[in-house]
């Protein structure tokens, strides 16, 4: 009997096409029977959970060992939070009370108790923390089979090629995937910052997070086409449809391998006219990618998911430490530190962000810097003290006015003034800038642009204020139109009146890793794109395949066209005649 096709639509965690047989990962709850002990055999059963915690204590070191090996030491530390997590005092605790208190085997303690943490991380309305259940669980599961004797599956035996389908994948699966016979995996829950996407990334294996149902439509041995370009799983797809992914798959690897000789020459125009090409990234373990892939620095360090991964707010000592690394692992090449970006869909319980009606309009960003002046300065004094380690910027989020502007400016100065007076060193000439992402500060640029270094144009924002479009409501997502005449017109009033004042623009939002727009933006005259490091070889393509008068033509074509559509359609027709290879990003 023929199998029923299915198509499901997923996040793209990692670039690339693959087609194989599925390899579904055991994702059931360890069994452990709730057996009654005597009082006598509490020592015992004490003892048995400090084995079981010392062996996965050396199980998790060895995979931190090999992964920082083989991969970098960024990637290693990933497994630090593992670690943390066997080392959690409360836990352990909480087992060894309970288990003398309800006379039951450990195991059975253990797991009622990682099940009741598990639960309290569900409830957390947060999606970055939320993400972190795969720590606690991988943990715990390895916790469990310690105790239980239960055998330990692993991926990097595997013997052919398969896509590996999971629930979830830790990342401990992850790091030990051999990249010989994993040629893609999929999962049901995930997103973008989850460590799963950050390691598929890393590893270029395609694969699709945030499935939502893949496991229930997908049985071992089903045919999968894996689309990590566009976040597409076929499932047990039909013979034209695997025909037709196949050419596609062929194109996109010939495509990437004619991108890899431009990773060092210069983003330039045919011409000569130079752009800077750099990258956005939300965790240091991002860094090796970037470097691979060419960037020139990284535009947009996001410092918030550093304060969302843990229960308090980070010291000025701890976050010293992370943006002293950032600096030195990237210098000679500049990072642009953001400021603390909390609020809209980003929360932390801790610092009492009150829930709001319209978040994405509310107390977030700057406006919640300014009004918590203590945490702001902190933050201001390690990015100041690490800037003595490298080529350090700063950019302030959300800006809307230039009252903001300078009162953040005057938050930094007192900041300054403090290390001057301790005779702590800083780059006292380190660039401060502003990210253009609320209509108001776009039509103010020129007004704004008195008081700083630079712009960073932030599309993903400014397009959804502009427009009035929630970007992730999907009954109107039809409407989120990068290519809008009014928001290409708002893109080149901040251009223009940035260069008029004599400073420089970039683009750290999503418009700046799309191709066909990669057009327009280099003839609107934008000194730099920032996006995530794996496109960045396709947009140093594109800059190298016209001259500046060539873009500036385009521009001026696509800024008298009168919707998004009519200018979205004309840029991809330019790209595909100067770019042909390029028809495989044109949708």
């Amino acid at each position: 009997m023929k199998k029923e096709s299915i198509t499901l639509n997923g996040i793209p965690a990692a670039p690339g096409i693959t087609i194989g047989k599925a390899y579904m990962v055991d994702s059931e709850e360890i069994n452990v029977a709730k057996c009654r002990i005597k009082q006598e055999d509490i020592p015992k059963e004490i003892t048995r959970f400090k084995v079981a915690l010392l062996r996965t204590k050396k199980e998790i070191l060895a995979i931190k060992e090999k992964i920082s090996k083989e991969m970098g030491v960024e990637h290693g530390e990933i497994f630090s939070a593992h670690l943390l997590v066997l080392e959690d005092i409360m836990l352990i605790d909480e087992v060894i009370v309970r288990l003398k208190k309800e006379k039951v085997c450990v195991e059975a303690v253990f797991l009622d108790v990682i099940k009741k943490y598990i639960s309290a991380f569900l409830k957390i309305d947060d999606e970055y923390l939320r993400e972190r259940i795969s720590d606690i669980s991988d943990v715990g599961k390895r916790i469990l089979k310690n105790l239980t004797g239960a055998k330990k599956s692993t991926l990097s035996g595997l013997t052919r090629p398969v896509v590996v389908v999971a629930y979830d994948l830790s990342p401990s699966d992850t790091a030990t995937m051999h990249k010989k016979n994993v040629i893609g995996f999929v999962t049901d829950i995930g997103g973008r910052t989850s460590h799963t996407a950050i390691m598929a990334k890393s590893l270029e294996i395609p694969a699709v997070v945030g499935l939502e149902e893949i496991t229930r439509k997908t049985k071992n041995g089903d045919t999968l086409i894996v689309d990590g370009i566009r976040g597409v799983v076929i499932v047990n797809p039909d013979k034209a449809t695997v025909r037709k992914y196949e050419a596609e798959k062929k194109r996109f690897q010939s495509f990437e391998k004619d991108l890899a000789p431009l990773k060092g020459l210069p983003s330039e125009t045919k011409d000569g006219h130079k752009v800077v090409l750099s990258a956005n990234i939300e965790l240091p373990e991002e860094i090796p990618s970037l470097k691979h892939h060419g960037a020139e620095g990284i535009g947009l360090y996001r410092t918030e998911y550093f304060y969302m991964n843990r229960a308090d707010l980070p010291s000025e000592e701890v976050q010293y430490r992370s943006y002293k690394f950032v600096a030195e692992k990237t210098k000679p090449h500049f990072t642009i530190i953001r400021t603390l970006d909390l609020g809209g869909d980003k929360f932390l319980s801790h610092l009492e962000m009150p829930r709001e009606m319209n978040p994405y309009l509310g107390w977030r960003a700057i406006r919640f810097c300014l009004a918590r002046p203590s945490i702001f300065k902190n933050q201001l004094r390690a990015i100041l003290r690490a800037s003595a380690y490298g080529k350090l910027k700063i950019m302030y989020p959300m800006i809307s006015g230039l009252e903001e502007l300078k009162q953040a400016n005057s938050i930094l100065e007192e900041a300054r003034q403090d290390l001057r007076k301790n005779k702590i060193p800083f780059d006292e000439k380190m660039e401060v800038g502003a990210m253009i992402e609320v209509p108001s500060a776009a039509l103010t640029s020129d007004i704004l642009a008195n008081e700083v270094d630079f712009f960073s144009i932030g599309t993903n924002d400014l397009i959804q204020y502009a427009l009035a479009v929630d970007r992730v409501n999907e009954k109107i997502a039809y409407l989120y139109e990068p290519a809008h005449p009014a928001v290409l017109r708002l893109i080149k009033s901040v251009i223009d009146n940035g260069h008029s004042k004599g400073i420089w623009v970039g683009m750290c939002g999503e418009m700046a890793g799309v191709p066909s727009l990669a057009l327009i933006l280099l003839g609107l005259g934008l000194d730099e794109f920032s996006t995530s490091p794996i496109v960045l070889p396709e947009i140093k393509r594109v800059i190298r395949s016209v001259t500046l008068d060539e873009a500036k033509k385009i521009a001026h074509k696509a800024l008298t066209l009168s919707t998004g559509r009519e200018v979205q359609e004309y840029v991809d027709s330019k790209l595909k005649e100067l770019v042909p290879e390029f028809a495989i990003r044109v949708k």
